[in-house]
């Protein structure tokens, strides 16, 4: 039972960082985590984590702490195994999501969610700044885009489509650009997240080229950017979650179809202690149930284009 509480005091060091915050979240003194450690590296003989500003593990502790997770995460699929499906999602959750995607999508399900578990705690945090699970002590996030190499796991929910699109207005006032090259000719609002540089980053012939457009608005908010398209102030990249509606009521139109951006996934990531957590696989099944792969907003984009022709 010692070996277990040192485990689960390392691996709460590794996940958040420090000793104290390890502390706060496993509801025990500092004095007692670090007490845990130091017993677990003699028991060992070997150091298995370099103190200062931020823990960080040394070769030995790389090895004991994948070992480590691995036999917790059994710990947890053998402690689910004897439990009801319903009645094991329980306790806390701290999910953290995009603002748009948040606003649009994840509020009616996560409700949903939470209605179909009673006995789990949602706790909900719309941000379009990354989180860091590990300092920040959220279970999981809903990422959208490219994911970076990181020690993350990943659950891919479903593709997240990218469009070029702007109003009939705009397009009629300004015409409609056939290549890339002709966007130096057009107004476009840019999503700071993505474009800082007032760049568009557009595949051509199976590579990446960047495009320097007349920037009409800047944003941090996607929806502010799909107000702008609509409104006729040019033309705006769009996540089709955001798009879909805009285009079946023919408030925009989509433009340089080939040469879409690439969007990467809509995925749920979680730190690799947590890789057993019932609680998660419940929530990314839940999602993927849900928003469908293809998604119900390209669904509805097809529907509506079989429709018209």
């Amino acid at each position: 039972m010692n070996k277990l509480s040192e485990m689960h005091a390392f691996v709460a060091v590794v996940d958040t960082g420090s000793i104290s915050e390890a502390a706060r979240r496993l509801g025990t003194a500092k004095s007692m985590v670090s007490q845990r450690i130091q017993q677990l590296e003699k028991r060992l003989g070997c150091i298995l984590l370099e103190r200062g500003r931020q823990t960080r593990l040394t070769e030995s502790g790389e090895v004991f702490f994948r070992h480590c997770t691995a036999i917790l995460a059994d710990i947890e699929n053998a402690e689910n195994a004897v439990l009801t499906s319903q009645s094991s999602v329980r306790g806390n959750l701290r999910i953290a999501a995009p603002m748009a995607f948040g606003m649009r999508y994840l509020t009616p399900i996560l409700a949903s969610f939470a209605k179909q578990y009673p006995e789990l705690s949602l706790d909900v945090e719309f941000d379009d700044r990354r989180v860091n699970l590990h300092e920040e002590g959220f279970d999981a996030a809903v990422r959208i885009g490219e994911l970076p190499d990181s020690t993350l796991m990943a659950k891919i929910i479903t593709p997240n489509r990218h469009i070029i699109c702007a109003s009939p207005d705009y397009l009629g006032a300004h015409g409609t650009p056939q290549l890339p090259q002709d966007l130096a000719q057009h107004f476009a609002l840019l999503y700071v997240n993505r474009e800082p540089h007032g760049m568009w980053t557009l595949p051509v012939n199976d590579a990446l080229e960047s495009f320097r457009v007349r920037c009409r608005m800047r944003t941090n908010c996607g929806h502010q950017l799909m107000e702008g398209a609509k409104a006729g102030l040019g033309l705006a990249i769009l996540p089709t979650f955001l798009a879909a509606q805009a285009i079946v009521d023919g408030e925009l139109i989509e433009v340089l179809e080939p040469y879409a951006p690439r969007g990467g996934n809509i995925s749920v990531v979680y730190r690799q202690s947590q890789k057993g957590s019932h609680k998660l696989h419940a929530l990314s099944s839940f999602l993927s149930a849900q928003i469908g792969n293809p998604p119900i907003w390209d669904q509805m984009l097809a529907t509506s284009s079989q429709s018209r022709q």
